[in-house]
């Protein structure tokens, strides 16, 4: 059974409410300067300590400018020609087929295969997404769904050509939607053509789910990294044991000095942060691997060791969103204190 059930705008408006309330009721932080921006970084080291430091390089300065042109397109050659991780499994349901910069995730349902992201172009899915399932031993022709965590090209490469083949169902964020059928924030020759919205796929909103068979995902759309990124929390399974996992689904700040867009990303790991006290969310994963340590994780996961490396507990994931915000609030006052 395939379902997608809508927040009710009531409750969507009331979210809303909620979270503007937070941000006007809270502390008063202080102006912005070189201090503050030492105070939110060496905050964010702080909470990071040892386990969380793969995520520190979120709090190194960015251009208030935008990569554009051959700048992105050196970036992807490089990072595309990185040696890929083998494919693993993570949990019992849920599978890593990513390269060693953008991730991507099988999370297994008793109706199919529900596809996260999909690398930067249709070469590379070949043999990183579809190699990977048959090494794994899942069948890419059970995947029912792709969810696309955001609107840039290292996450959409090969939604079309996997809807090709596959006839696999797109899912995104009606914010980035439009942004993918319009003006796309960036562009490069490495990356495949955005995928064209058919009337097959769907378009979320925050507080939306997507129901198969036995599992549901639950989305939140969080702006920030684009306007309409999409985190989605979702069960994972390991020993016994059932988890709840969060997939931050857009982490640098590579949109140039854009105030609104940082001060949304600052509200959203707020938000999320009770979220995971809600619903006492233990895992925190992201879309690249460098940000949730995805391939040293795997590694440990050999060690059959008594404690899974990628759960973390609720206390972590609460940690990994502090940081995010705090490197956040630390970029917002290097941008306000350079003015």
């Amino acid at each position: 059974m395939k379902t997608i059930q809508r927040r009710a705008p009531a409750l969507a408006a009331a979210a809303a409410l909620a979270t503007l309330v937070g941000c006007a009721t809270g502390p008063t932080e202080p102006p912005a300067s070189a201090a503050s921006v030492a105070h939110h970084v060496s905050r964010a080291s702080a909470l990071a300590g040892e386990d969380l430091k793969y995520l520190m390089p979120v709090c190194n300065p960015q251009p208030a400018q935008r990569a554009a042109g051959p700048e992105i397109e050196a970036l992807l050659q490089r990072m595309i020609a990185r040696p890929a991780p083998a494919p693993a499994q993570v949990f019992d349901n849920l599978y890593y087929v990513g390269s060693a910069w953008v991730s991507a995730w099988v999370l297994r349902t008793s109706e199919g295969l529900i596809l996260i992201d999909a690398l930067n172009n249709a070469a590379e899915a070949q043999a990183l997404i579809e190699g990977g399932m048959k090494t794994l031993g899942l069948d890419p022709a059970q995947i029912k769904y792709l969810v696309i965590t955001h609107g840039h090209g290292d996450h959409y490469g090969a939604a079309t050509a996997l809807v090709r083949k596959y006839g696999v169902r797109l899912v995104a964020s009606e914010i980035d939607w439009q942004m993918m059928q319009t003006t796309l924030e960036f562009d490069a020759v490495s990356w495949d053509r955005p995928p064209r919205r058919g009337p097959r796929d769907i378009g979320v909103k925050d507080g939306d789910t997507l129901t198969l068979g036995d599992t549901t995902i639950g989305f939140n759309v969080t702006p920030g990294h684009t306007l309409g990124t999409l985190s989605p929390v979702f069960d994972v399974r390991t020993r016994g044991q059932t988890h709840r996992a969060l997939m931050w689904g857009g982490t640098a700040f590579n949109f140039g000095r854009d105030m609104q867009r940082l001060q949304s990303y600052i509200g959203e790991t707020e938000r999320m942060r009770k979220l995971v006290a809600d619903q006492h969310v233990d895992v925190l994963l992201s879309n690249h691997p460098g940000s949730d340590g995805t391939v040293d994780k795997v590694a440990k996961l050999q060690l059959a060791s008594p404690v899974h490396p990628f759960v973390g507990g609720q206390a972590t994931v609460d940690r990994g969103l502090q940081v995010l915000g705090a490197c956040a609030r630390a970029q917002r006052d290097r941008f306000l204190s350079a003015t």
